[in-house]
């Protein structure tokens, strides 16, 4: 993906970076220095700018679904954080009932359980894997993972950010070089005209 940014540095003398591996677009500021720093044609330079725009645009889908990933995980570790505090809570208020829950089996599917006074809980780690812990160090275990999850998602903005300015930059560049090449054929086209006459 960063075959000829990596080549070049944009006509106005900025330095192109990278974010996370996303390569970043040029603005081009003078079309004809672009494409002979390039050494590519107006025709080879917008196939090129047009491969560059469908490899950010799958970016973006994956970015997105990453996203939405994590923005369907917070919730569900904040609830078990709830649990885990309201099972805390009820074994410091002592009053020897069991708790009674509704829990969900699978979607749409529930089931109601009594919950004896323990010291332990089970998480779900995925992969088929549940694990047996303390209540303070499955506390401790999710509101790290909450964390991870809210920094996890506040470079995924950003990342989808950077992303976005890219597209622009390659949207208005492929404006440019089409409106430059159109404008050159047009003064061709008139010296043909002229010397015809």
């Amino acid at each position: 993906m960063d075959s000829a940014s990596s080549s070049s540095s944009s006509s106005s003398g900025a330095v192109v970076t990278d974010r996370r591996g996303i390569p970043a677009a040029q603005f081009v500021e003078d079309v004809r220095t672009y494409l002979s720093q390039l050494g590519l044609d107006v025709n080879s330079a917008l196939a090129f700018l047009q491969e560059r725009l469908q490899q950010y645009k799958l970016v973006e889908m994956k970015l997105l679904a990453q996203q939405r990933e994590l923005q369907a995980k917070i919730p569900d570790i904040r609830k078990c954080l709830d649990i885990v505090a309201m099972l805390q809570a009820k074994k410091d208020s002592a009053t020897g009932e069991p708790l009674v829950a509704d829990f969900e089996i699978s979607e749409g599917i529930f089931s109601r359980a009594r919950i004896e006074e323990t010291d332990s809980v089970c998480l779900w780690l995925g992969a088929n894997v549940m694990l047996d812990y303390s209540r303070e160090e499955a506390t401790a275990l999710l509101k790290k993972n909450l964390d991870n999850a809210k920094e996890s998602l506040g470079v995924l903005v950003a990342d989808l950010q950077f992303l976005r300015d890219q597209v622009t930059i390659t949207q208005v560049t492929i404006a440019r070089v089409y409106n430059w090449d159109v404008h050159q054929r047009r003064i061709q086209l008139a010296a043909t005209s002229v010397e015809d006459s």
